[in-house]
């Protein structure tokens, strides 16, 4: 018998596993995908006219069946290991279905939710969404106003978004880097082109989408070329396999650490991390506002929820080597947020640098107390509390970015901070309820913001990251600042000319702006079933 037959016989003999899916757990984030595929379907063959109806009915649907799945999935994880949410890695290894993964899905689906209401929004631009209704016409030009005359609406965009949402749930339970990195191409590139949709100012919009789209590419380089050296040095992708290679050297290793430190940038760039934060104010400027308000909310929680398992699952046995990298970078983006917040005149890159500034706080939750600290008597982990932090942010984001499209001028949204003087008198629900979300980015007592801030900075105090934390209340001193700066335009500055307007939004805008304003008061006058719920999410499965 030849070699060649020898080798046939012993490869026919070997066991055949079939991959599989575990579609009884997988299936709220397969539900998002169907959607997206199913709105690409629609934008296909559906009138033009109706559309927007079944492109908005579509996606609402489709969210709010996923988010029941993953209750329910939540409920089964449970009820099979005893009332403990330990999890399950499913799809030959790829993807972590564990407490962490659910909670981030659940509350990403919500913030999602609330998103795509503001997307849908069409009382604000004269019965048309915020949207350019042709994007491949040139700002300015004959085809653009005859795509403005006709009405013609980019319903794209809620495909687009779907697809973002399934990256974003996918990114996070990731239990393999290379998945992950797929997981991220898949979130980041319909957030390019959204970017650059926006009716109005199509050249800042455009503008805003091209630096996003560069920097994200350098990004997303840097962080497969990092994959690359992780798995020279591990030999595998799976977070479970890189840690015990990591527990098991001997020495330092370079091509370990620098491997570390080229994926977090590329991570630290989505998290909007100092100094990987340039891209912020620009595309948070240039985007659609609701666009902003979803990138701020949704993405920051994905990429977090991701940075979360690689560093402690993946590389938890190599803390000791990127815990001060992550020292350096969480001071420097609180100090870089609130103190070049303070500068700026306009309403959204000063919102900008608010985020990047709770970037920085979000960071110093993530450095602390990994293995449990004592608040007011009970267990919390800088997990819990980072997730609580990201739960009560996403509420309030959400809603000041709403309340943002309703101001407006004669030029659109009013987002030069003089155009928001006599806001007060003019609509004082309005201008009370933006004053809120600000008391509560500044983390005011009874608000979200004051609760989760405790949460981070407790959690830090007691893992040794004093340091952090002292300058976390420094920096907090200072963002209230500017945020206190906003409320005195409001209403105690007289208006410039003719003083800002608020427009009348849609159901939609309004139910937005109340839902992020109820649970930001909430979360502040009654945060516990919110932390409970953090605390039974337990751990990342390993």
């Amino acid at each position: 018998m030849t070699t060649r037959g020898i080798a046939d016989i012993t490869l026919a003999e070997q066991a055949f596993n079939a991959p599989s899916l575990a579609y009884g757990k997988l299936y709220p984030m397969l539900i998002v995908f169907g959607v997206a595929v199913a709105g690409v379907v629609v934008e296909a063959f559906a009138p033009r006219e109706r559309r927007y109806v079944v492109q908005t009915v579509l996606a609402l649907t489709g969210l709010v069946a996923a988010f029941v799945g993953v209750v329910l999935v939540a409920g089964d994880l449970a009820s099979n290991n005893g009332g403990a949410s330990l999890g399950t890695v499913e799809a030959m290894g790829a993807i972590a279905v564990d407490g962490p993964s659910l909670f981030i899905w659940g509350t990403l689906l919500i913030f999602s939710i609330i998103s795509v209401m503001l997307f849908a929004e069409r009382n604000l631009e004269g019965g048309l969404t915020a949207f350019a209704g042709q994007a491949a016409a040139l700002p300015g030009t004959e085809a653009e106003r005859e795509a403005s005359a006709r009405g013609i609406e980019h319903t794209e965009v809620f495909p687009l978004v779907m697809f973002a949402i399934g990256g974003m749930m996918l990114f996070p339970a990731a239990n393999d880097l290379l998945t992950m990195f797929v997981a991220l191409e898949v979130l980041s590139l319909p957030l390019y082109l959204l970017c650059g949709l926006a009716r109005r100012r199509r050249l800042i919009s455009q503008e805003a989408a091209l630096k996003y789209f560069l920097l994200g590419a350098f990004s997303s380089a840097f962080f497969l070329y990092g994959i690359a050296l992780v798995y020279g040095f591990a030999g595998s992708m799976q977070l479970a396999a890189i840690d015990a290679a990591v527990s098991s050297r001997v020495g330092a290793s370079g091509m370990l650490l620098i491997g570390i430190g080229l994926i977090a940038v590329g991570v630290l760039f989505k998290v909007s991390a100092a100094p990987f934060h340039s891209w912020t104010p620009d595309v948070y400027q240039g985007a659609p506002t609701a666009v902003t308000a979803f990138m701020a909310a949704c993405t920051k929680l994905a990429a977090f929820g991701a940075l979360l398992r690689i560093f402690y699952v993946g590389l938890g046995s190599a803390r000791w080597d990127w815990q001060p990298m992550m020292w350096v970078i969480a001071g420097l983006t609180m100090a870089v947020g609130s103190i070049i917040a303070i500068t700026q005149t306009d309403v959204k890159r000063m919102l900008a640098y608010s985020s990047i500034a709770h970037g920085g706080f979000l960071l110093t939750g993530f450095v602390g107390a990994h293995q449990g600290a004592e608040v007011a008597g009970t267990e919390i982990t800088s997990l819990q509390s980072v997730l609580f932090y990201l739960v009560a942010y996403g509420f309030a984001t959400i809603g000041a970015f709403a309340v943002v499209t309703v101001v407006r001028d004669a030029g659109g949204e009013a987002n030069h901070l003089s155009r928001w003087a006599g806001l007060g008198k003019e609509a004082p629900v309005v201008a009370g309820v933006f004053a809120f979300f600000l008391l509560a980015f500044a983390g005011i007592p009874l608000t979200s913001g004051f609760t989760g801030k405790w949460a981070v900075f407790t959690s830090a105090w007691q893992g040794g990251a004093w340091p952090l934390v002292v300058v976390a209340v420094l920096m907090s001193a200072v963002a209230a600042f500017f945020y206190v700066r906003v409320i005195v335009v409001m209403f105690f500055s007289d208006p410039v000319g003719e003083g800002p307007t608020v427009a009348v939004p849609s159901a939609l805008t309004t139910v937005a702006i109340t839902i992020g304003a109820a649970m930001t008061l909430i979360l502040g006058v009654v945060p516990q079933p919110v932390l409970d719920l953090a605390a039974q999410a337990g751990e990342f499965i390993r």
